[in-house]
């Protein structure tokens, strides 16, 4: 399933939103401009390395912030092209219904806490892992479990893909989104260089946090 289009006008104009996309393509636009060696050097000491974190034990490259601080700088860098185009394009569907429910400034604080708490789970789960994470995933993991909650009704429209078989639906948000989570939890165990353990505990830091931060004038369903 990939959605494309959601049946959700909002009230206010999403501005953090369409900044948090901004920041991440001119973030990896620098990333390319690096050439392919120094955007590799580039992830190791702006990403978050859970050996790091854990140990507080800077590996070569020197990092050039301080080590915690490398969970938020790795949440504006992507390894790629599918990598960031996958990101944004859930953050431009589920994000701006999610900042109109929530006022601006909650949203942010939102989105950084549900990015810190994703990251936190997946260094708990690998400690000793040298290998770097990065991506917005995790916080926008979040943004799709506040959706869930606050508009499981809302019809997505979605690309169904099945081998030779193409259709274009609408699902209501709590079918697209659920699958969505099911699908971390079965890759789970296949690793693949992908941080699943930060999906699954960004979107559960967003189901379980997004009533706190609803602004109560705002009207969901």
């Amino acid at each position: 399933m990939i959605p494309l289009k959601d049946d959700n006008p909002t009230a206010s104009f999403a501005w953090v939103n369409i900044g948090l996309i901004i920041i991440n393509c001119m973030v990896f636009i620098y990333q390319l401009s690096l050439g392919h060696q120094g955007m590799h050097q580039f992830i190791l000491k702006m990403g978050a390395i859970p050996y790091e974190i854990t140990h507080l034990q800077d590996i070569y490259p020197i990092t050039s912030i301080p080590i915690p601080l490398t969970i938020f700088s790795s949440m504006f860098m992507h390894g790629g092209f599918l990598h960031i185009i996958g990101n944004m394009l859930y953050l431009w569907i589920f994000g701006d219904n999610v900042e109109d429910a929530m006022g601006h400034m909650r949203f942010i604080l939102f989105y950084f806490i549900c990015g810190t708490l994703a990251s936190i789970l997946h260094i708990l789960v690998n400690p000793d892992s040298v290998a770097p994470m990065i991506g917005a995933s995790g916080a926008i993991a979040g943004i799709l479990g506040a959706y869930i909650i606050l508009y499981p009704r809302t019809r997505i429209l979605t690309l169904i893909i099945f081998i030779f078989f193409f259709r274009i639906i609408k699902i209501p948000a709590v079918f697209v989104l659920g699958f969505w989570f099911v699908l971390q939890l079965l890759n789970v165990q296949t690793g693949a260089g992908v941080a699943w353990y930060a999906h699954i505990g960004g979107f559960l830091a967003g189901v379980l946090l997004v009533i706190p931060f609803v602004n109560s004038k705002k009207k969901y369903m």
